[in-house]
């Protein structure tokens, strides 16, 4: 299942309290751009702690996301740090395979999105930070809505969407009902 929302940086620290001490903190994350840039940090957080080395895991989104599930599911310990997304974090945050995040005051969770910080919590309890969140939004050619004689309500729901494209498709005449976020071949 790909990621069709937020992608994270979910600190799932195991080892919390050994952090500190550690000599190698390992983090696994997805290739994309965002995740490239923030590997780009690193030689400031090993500045500010030169005890700890950071080892970035670099892994396409279907690879990361079945590595790092196992691994957790298993408590395998490969990992330290992993960037998860709004789809996992509250569904390892019931399970109880994360722990809880504890913000000080340099972190204002306060000024995290609403949504974004519901869907990175449970009961309440933030199991994820963001690094940088998505939307998604939905286009239509109006056209063709009408043409089809389909109202698109405001918040449409995914049937509803299902049932425009159905209408609106017409690959014969080179016109498609829906495209959708896909890996480029």
């Amino acid at each position: 299942m790909k990621l069709k929302s937020s992608l994270v940086f979910a600190a799932v620290l195991a080892l919390a309290g050994g952090v500190q001490a550690a000599t190698e903190l390992v983090v696994a994350t997805v290739n994309n751009g965002h995740m490239i840039e923030m590997q780009k940090l690193t030689k400031n957080f090993e500045s500010a702690n030169p005890d700890i080395k950071v080892k970035w895991v670099t892994l396409e989104e279907g690879v990361l996301r079945q590595r790092v599930t196992t691994d957790i599911a298993t408590k395998g310990g490969q990992f330290d740090v992993m960037t998860i997304g709004m789809y996992e974090t509250p569904i390892w945050g019931k399970k109880g395979w994360l722990q809880e995040l504890k913000t000080d005051a340099a972190y204002d969770v306060d000024d995290l999105l609403p949504a974004m910080r519901g869907g990175l919590s449970v009961d309440g309890k933030l199991f994820a930070a963001p690094f940088y969140g998505e939307s998604s939004m939905l286009m239509y050619r109006k056209d063709l809505a009408d043409k089809a004689s389909v109202q698109v309500p405001e918040r449409p729901t995914w049937p509803q969407i299902k049932e425009l494209a159905a209408k609106i498709h017409d690959p014969k005449n080179g016109v498609y009902g829906i495209s959708l976020r896909t890996k480029p071949d």
